[in-house]
């Protein structure tokens, strides 16, 4: 059953080309969708809380205002790798700017550095335990997606009227469940615990279809699903 989640990421890319009404609502949308992913790579990348979603709203102006996503095509691949592309290349301009204007206003000065000044902060190693921006940003889209394919499902379920067997069942969706008895869901539901585990179990695969069809919304191939799933699971392990 569909319920409103008709257009992919591409579609929604596709339609915001433009200055009507229509093409602002696309990008409002993708906006929505993907702005916490944004935020983590920013707060990663070395911003604080507030500056990082101060200047995810700037990323998602530059979309708004068009032209900065006109280079976006399904053909060339994930939609998710366009964006991080895209937001990368905001990120160093955005801290090339805020360095110029610590240096001076914008102007250009030359700097000479000592070859033996190992200390310098240029040169530090890396702590591998921070997590890279990047990974960051994949996680956060994972979560993201996770997050409106469990939507998808209640909506598909409370459209079948079979609202409260998801409110009760949803926790076998993640980890909540652990600490859950079955035999309290069967009593909650009036059913047999048996029952119960068939319908877990039946949850647990529309939602896996649902996951899937939120990725296939943004990739350009239908084979690339199973690559990008595996690609989202891996970001959330690690």
């Amino acid at each position: 059953m569909t319920h409103g989640f008709h257009d992919t990421r591409w579609t929604l890319v596709s339609r915001s080309r433009g200055d009507d009404a229509q093409a602002r609502a696309a990008l409002s949308e993708l906006c929505a969708a993907y702005y916490a992913p944004v935020v983590a790579f920013l707060r990663r990348d070395g911003r604080a809380e507030d500056v990082a979603r101060e200047l995810a709203h700037d990323f998602f102006a530059k979309l708004l205002v068009g032209g900065f996503i006109d280079g976006a095509d399904p053909m060339r691949g994930k939609f998710r790798s366009y964006l991080l592309m895209a937001l990368k290349r905001f990120a160093a301009d955005q801290r090339v700017r805020d360095h110029a204007l610590k240096r001076g206003g914008g102007q250009v000065h030359a700097e000479i550095h000592a070859a033996d000044d190992v200390t310098s902060a240029g040169l530090q190693i890396a702590d591998a335990s921070v997590e890279a921006p990047d990974a960051a940003f994949d996680r956060q889209w994972a979560l993201t997606l996770l997050a409106r394919a469990l939507e998808r499902l209640e909506c598909d379920m409370r459209e079948d009227g079979k609202s409260g067997h998801f409110d009760v069942l949803k926790s076998w969706l993640t980890a909540e469940a652990d600490a859950t008895p079955q035999s309290d869901a069967a009593a909650k539901l009036g059913m047999s615990v048996e029952a119960v585990k068939v319908a877990i179990h039946r949850l647990r695969k529309r939602f896996r279809e649902a996951v899937k069809e939120e990725i296939a919304q943004t990739v350009g191939e239908a084979g690339d699903v199973r690559e990008e799933l595996d690609a989202l699971m891996g970001a959330l392990r690690k």
